[in-house]
């Protein structure tokens, strides 16, 4: 019996695992195993009836009263209301001119679309089936190879889950009590490097065969390219990313606050473009409803499972092994970035981080890097964003990538998901590379949160 007492929390895993497959809804699954668990715990002596009162008082000042989170459905209205605002389609039309006569360029301009976008919008089944409707039948119908066309477009959509103003981001800071400004100013540059690598593994492969892109005979639409052209497209994404990231950097705005901001900015590039309407904003609306409705409750099954699990001494359990292996910071670091790479294969972002992140935040916390961390005060930082460029391969690496699936539903028939697959390997070992590169140079992610801090 005190054998089974022992191992209760590491059970908690075991029974979890195979019903995360079964296809029953994630917050069901995690908050009936915390209350299962919670009830065997009172049937055993370790707890009393009354401390169920304390999961649910954990769950209302972790989530019902927690403002940041408020930052979440209006960041997602925010999205969806400027994918149909028409933003995207002018931007990626004018980069499609700017870019006409590279080879590659239309993947280069996708690359480019990917980055605006996913610091407008963030949500990436938006993104990816934006970009796939919009720029993939203009690809294949200038002779892109599919593989290429596809890989391109599912990267450059899944930016947005690490780019401010990441939904996830302002999860993760909850999770790990830090501040979602700091993690924002944290991911940019690693977002950028992400960008930039993958527009040097286009020019690299289309300059060593132009084949698989050649470059475009004449713009798509007809249309000259002027400055009056340039500004039109671009001036609207860039105020939007000035007035929501602007905000928040330089202190006039939380990221709360900013979300409001950015919510009313979609809509006011709506109502300018002439695509706002009663039917679009009932739509955007019911949409945001029910995608925040989702997060919300994986939020509170969450939270009563990773609560319960503390209960039972599960903390304790895993410094005590960790403690027995002789595991120090950089053998525990490697481990969880390991662990959580291969769940990315079978699991979304949102459930790896509200499974993994209160179980292991304590443990991280402590963990000390010696001078390798140059801002020691910034470790925890480093440590999300180094969890966000993992978690961001999550959505290509089949079989459950969701911006795969994205994708192949927005796509023409002719596209097979096997070159889509095919298509994401390079990009995802180039976003191990970036990951890489960030575990080797903490300053990548903190120079300029250390910058604003002083």
């Amino acid at each position: 019996m005190e054998s089974l007492i022992d191992i209760l929390p590491l059970l908690m895993f075991v029974v979890l695992t195979p019903l995360l497959f079964t296809g029953f809804p994630v917050a069901f699954i995690l908050g009936g195993v915390g209350l299962g668990f919670w009830l065997l715990a009172v049937a055993l002596g370790l707890e009393n009836g009354e401390s169920f009162y304390l999961v649910i008082s954990r769950i209302y000042g972790g989530v019902v009263t927690k403002l940041v989170l408020v930052a979440i459905p209006m960041f997602i209205f925010m999205g969806s209301m400027l994918e149909r605002s028409g933003v995207a389609r002018d931007l990626l039309n004018t980069l499609q001119i700017l870019t006409r006569r590279v080879p590659g360029g239309l993947a280069l301009s996708v690359t480019v679309l990917g980055v605006i976008m996913a610091a407008t919008t963030g949500i990436i089944g938006a993104s990816v089936v934006m970009m796939t409707l919009l720029a993939l039948p203009v690809m294949l119908e200038n002779r892109y190879e599919p593989s290429l066309a596809t890989g391109t477009i599912a990267a450059a959509g899944t930016l947005g889950i690490l780019l401010p103003p990441s939904i996830m981001l302002v999860v993760m800071a909850d999770l790990l009590s830090t501040s979602a400004g700091t993690l924002f100013m944290a991911a940019i540059g690693p977002a950028m490097l992400l960008a930039v690598m993958y527009m040097a593994y286009i020019l690299l492969r289309t300059w060593l065969n132009p084949s698989l892109a050649p470059p475009l005979e004449k713009p798509t639409d007809e249309t000259p390219l002027t400055v009056g052209l340039i500004i039109k497209s671009f001036l609207p994404p860039v105020v939007l990313i000035l007035a929501v990231l602007g905000s928040i950097f330089a202190g006039f705005a939380t990221p709360t606050e900013a979300s409001g901001i950015g919510a009313l900015g979609a809509t006011l590039l709506a109502l300018i473009n002439k695509s706002l309407s009663l039917k679009t904003l009932k739509e955007v609306t019911e949409q945001s409803a029910l995608t925040s409705t989702m997060i919300f409750g994986l939020f509170i099954g969450a939270t009563a499972f990773s609560y319960v699990f503390a209960l039972l001494g599960g903390h304790d359990l895993i410094v005590h092994a960790l403690d027995s292996m002789g595991a120090d910071a950089w053998t525990v670091l490697i481990l969880l970035m390991i662990t959580v790479f291969l769940l990315g294969f079978f699991f979304d972002w949102i459930e790896i981080t509200l499974i993994i992140l209160p179980v292991f935040a304590p443990i991280i916390t402590a963990l000390d890097f010696g001078t390798h961390v140059p801002y020691p005060e910034l470790t925890v930082a480093w440590f999300a964003v180094m969890m966000a460029v993992n978690l961001q391969t999550s959505f290509l690496t089949p079989p459950f990538g969701f911006a795969l699936f994205y994708m192949k539903g927005a796509a023409p028939k002719s596209i097979s998901l096997g070159s889509i697959y095919k298509g994401i390997i390079p990009f995802v070992l180039i976003q191990l590379l970036g990951l890489l590169i960030l575990l080797l140079w903490p300053e990548l992610a903190l120079w300029l949160p250390a910058q604003s801090a002083s």
